[in-house]
């Protein structure tokens, strides 16, 4: 049996944000509703178990875990939060954000200061991400560290951060970052909708790149560092590069059908690559909001048809971005790309915030390894 989100939250008691959050961890089975797709429909088996349950009995270890696996916030910020399926950016809507806003309007948001983009970026030729790498690492070894120094000083080289990593992704370009991702994909068509994928993609809370990079910064090391940090965690296929996987799963679909191929990938125990997202139970608002400004080509429009049918989940922001990056021939790293020049102004944001806190984050880990011998003390 299947309950709407009113009855769900009459049965919890709850606020429409701790649904979400339960979803999000698993707790709560939830599908699209088959007479109104934009909403969902929650197992009324999870839900009476979860109500059943009361806080208060859960272990601090079990609350801790949970916390790690897209559970509650586990520090304030005032960054960034979704809420009834949106994502708010100090307050203000994104999507609103993303129609008319630059990213480096994103940095003066976010960094809560005025846009430091009088840095002139360094001269050199686009390398992608692996340029990025080296070229923060290089910084990271000379920058001074961001210990003891006030967040003031720091906005400063955070926007030069910023020009760091735009230059070594496009190059001897010129211009706001969109304008530059532009003329570096020769594309001006696509100018527009570079812009709005950069401001849908600044931040998006506690991800995994954003948090490596509040860790790093807390230690007191430089802002390149910190977003040297971010950027390794970006990189991976379970992160900024999951449109990676749509690539090779449209080659597929291509080869044997949309259908097929998504059948075949689920058959060998693969989660597909793109759809669904655990803070987004009725669809990702960033993917639906891009999505509906280009025509997707017929190949993509068929997988994510078959897909959704399939799954019962929508697409999400990274199949977004492959489409937009098919729809434009853009080379097959632009995802990545513009992924890494947008999440950048997330994580200066996140690391100004952070340096304002006197605590390292260090976690404790819960020791699972062989018995370890006590010895008690003589009693001699």
């Amino acid at each position: 049996m299947w309950l709407t989100s009113t009855e769900a939250l009459a049965r919890l008691g709850s606020k429409p944000q701790t649904l979400y959050a339960n979803v999000s961890r698993g707790r709560i089975t939830a599908r699209p509703d088959p007479e109104d797709s934009r909403k969902s429909l929650y197992s009324s088996e999870d839900v009476e178990r979860l109500a059943k349950r009361t806080r208060g009995r859960r272990s601090a270890r079990v609350v801790a875990e949970e916390t790690v696996k897209w559970g509650d916030p586990i520090f304030p910020s005032s960054l960034s939060t979704i809420v009834g399926g949106r994502l708010y950016y100090r307050g203000q809507d994104v999507v609103e954000l993303s129609r008319t806003a630059s990213l480096e309007d994103m940095a003066t948001l976010l960094w809560d200061g005025e846009w430091q983009g009088a840095f002139a970026p360094p001269k050199a030729a686009a390398g992608g991400i692996a340029a990025a790498f080296v070229a923060l690492a290089q910084r990271a070894g000379h920058d001074v560290p961001s210990y003891g120094r006030a967040v003031q000083a720091l906005r400063p080289e955070a926007g030069s951060i910023l020009m760091t990593v735009a230059a070594a992704l496009t190059g001897p370009t010129k211009g706001l970052v969109h304008q530059r991702l532009a003329q570096l994909f020769d594309r001006p068509a696509a100018e527009d909708l570079l812009r709005r994928a950069l401001v849908l993609l600044a931040d998006h809370e506690l991800n995994s790149s954003t948090f490596s990079a509040r860790v790093a910064i807390s230690t007191g090391t430089t802002l390149a560092a910190g977003t040297l940090a971010g950027l390794g965690a970006l990189s991976g296929p379970l992160h900024g590069d999951a449109s990676a996987g749509v690539f090779a799963l449209v080659d597929r679909a291509v080869d044997i059908g949309a259908g097929a191929a998504v059948r075949e990938w689920l058959g060998q125990g693969r989660d597909l690559p793109a759809f669904g997202h655990p803070l987004y139970p009725d669809g990702d608002i960033r993917a639906a909001e891009l999505l509906r400004l280009f025509a997707l080509p017929q190949a993509y429009g068929d997988l994510k048809f078959a897909a959704e049918e399939i799954t019962g989940t929508k697409a999400n922001i990274d199949f977004a971005l492959a489409g937009l990056t098919a729809a434009f021939d853009l080379p097959r790293s632009a995802p990545l790309t513009v992924f890494a020049m947008a999440r950048t102004v997330g994580w200066l944001a996140h690391m100004l915030e952070q340096i304002g806190s006197p605590h390292l984050i260090r976690p404790r880990a819960r020791y699972v390894g062989p018995t370890i011998p006590v010895t008690l003390p003589s009693q001699s």
